[in-house]
């Protein structure tokens, strides 16, 4: 099966969902890791070019640690925005990909890349299926809307610290040491939030993140999912399906 997961930036993948993918990758699924942007703005040494440049070979190295591919829709960080040409850029690339399930950013989360791209993947799932829906590009419409999950937001938690509403967690135990690996792909990132966001271990910050979902799911390490329920997408639990023994119900009172 065809899996696309797309985020803002090099390295969010890897810290809310690397071993998801990891599982399914390890599963014989086709993976694809995509990025809105490459993450250049993410540098206190280097230039916006360089920057870019450097980080697209750092994500494309983590998406080979599981034998993925990695793919970037070349918009520029702090400049995504929900509006007709960036929605029909990204349905292009969804068709070029022809993904059945689709892993991407919660609708909200701290920064608003990750949000505008939650609301750009959304809306241009929707329009896969739309022959008329015209992108520009030569990929052809898919047959159906692809199944859409929402990734956990940074910490699991809302703009306001209230925990956010899974639908599934993923046990990713197994897989901790791919999911580090990923990470550590993106070297260049050690300076950059140790200057602006004060984490001068962003790999053992990623493992804090990840033990306390899996505290509350009742595993050492976890990662959370939710089914994106509107209509007419698909509602049936295809992720939970593809990954059965290693998803979790959410706890009662979740």
């Amino acid at each position: 099966m065809k899996i696309l997961a797309i985020h803002a930036h090099p390295d969010d993948i890897e810290i809310l969902a690397g071993g998801t993918v990891a599982l399914l990758a390890a599963s014989g699924h086709d993976l694809t890791l995509a990025t809105m942007t490459p993450g250049d703005c993410g540098s206190v040494e280097y230039s916006p070019e360089e920057t870019a440049q450097i980080r697209r070979g750092e994500a494309a190295a983590a998406a080979a640690v599981i034998g993925a591919r990695y793919i970037c829709a070349e918009f520029r960080d702090l400049a995504i925005f929900s509006d007709d040409s960036s929605r029909r850029r990204v349905c292009e690339l969804i068709r070029e990909v022809r993904p059945e399930l689709v892993l991407t950013s919660s609708p909200i989360d701290y920064h608003c890349d990750h949000e505008a791209t939650s609301a750009l993947v959304r809306d241009a799932c929707f329009g896969c299926s739309a022959p008329n829906y015209r992108t520009g590009g030569t990929a052809a419409a898919l047959d159906a809307i692809p199944h859409l999950y929402y990734m956990d937001s940074i910490d699991g938690r809302d703009r306001d610290g209230r925990r956010q509403q899974a639908t599934s967690y993923v046990n990713v135990e197994s897989v901790f040491g791919k999911k580090r690996d990923m990470l550590a792909a993106h070297a260049s990132q050690r300076n950059w939030l140790r200057r602006q966001h004060g984490m001068d271990d962003y790999i053992l910050q990623m493992e804090e993140w990840t033990r306390a979902v899996g505290a509350h799911c009742g595993v050492k390490y976890a990662e959370g999912f939710r089914r994106y329920p509107g209509h007419p997408y698909p509602q049936s639990p295809l992720l939970e399906t593809l990954l059965d023994g290693y998803s979790i119900e959410p706890p009662k009172g979740n």
